[in-house]
């Protein structure tokens, strides 16, 4: 699995590095501003970006905004965002255009190794890697009616849980009810967000992204 890496950091970074290829990915590039995060991200094409959200030469939203550009390049480009602090507005922006996979973690899960390694490749594999505070700083900041206020507390925790990357399995371990259960509730999330069944979307995918982008 290759990766572009993004951090000005050059003791994080070639932690970051040395980590990813122990676990097996290969890093196609690391760079260490915006300018050359584009093009690396263009050049490479690399199955999933992890990116410092403030690079140079700006050290503002430097990172955030060339992942972006290079969405727009490549439609679907998976990026896992890292940050020092839970920043609303970034973390929407990442949000905006509902494709790919995405990921939002602050820094400190860096430590979490197997966390981290797991958020990548969930993240590479199409899925999403929210940071429960940013999730919960996301939700907090919106009380507008939406179809999601239609969810009964239950499916509304299912959902957060689905939020931070969590099969089925994972979420039942942690509410402590079966399985079954949590499959009955996803279908009810499902039906409630009126997203029906098709060849060409993930109902999980959306469901996640209609909670976060709310």
């Amino acid at each position: 699995m290759r990766v572009v890496l993004a951090e000005d950091l050059a003791l994080l970074r070639e932690g970051l590095v040395s980590l990813l290829e122990t676990h097996g990915f290969e890093i196609a590039d690391a760079v260490d501003n915006g300018p050359s995060l584009l093009k690396a991200l263009v050049d490479h094409r690399p199955d999933v970006a992890v990116v410092d959200v403030r690079l140079p030469p700006s050290f503002t939203d430097e990172g955030l905004q060339a992942a972006l550009e290079a969405r727009r390049r490549i439609p679907g480009l998976p990026v896992l965002v890292l940050s020092q602090y839970v920043e609303q507005l970034y973390a929407r922006e990442l949000l905006a255009d509902g494709t790919g996979g995405i990921g939002y973690l602050l820094k400190d899960r860096v430590f979490d190794t197997a966390q981290f390694v797991d958020a990548v490749r969930r993240v590479a594999a199409g899925g999403t890697a929210m940071d429960p505070e940013v999730i919960s700083r996301l939700v907090a900041s919106s009380t507008r009616d939406t179809p999601l206020s239609r969810l009964t507390p239950r499916e509304t925790e299912v959902l957060e849980l689905m939020a931070q990357g969590r099969s089925n399995a994972a979420i039942a371990e942690q509410l402590v009810v079966t399985e079954r259960a949590v499959t009955k509730h996803t279908a009810n999330i499902f039906a409630k967000l009126d997203l029906p069944v098709t060849d060409d979307t993930n109902r999980r995918v959306l469901a996640v992204l209609a909670y976060l982008n709310r």
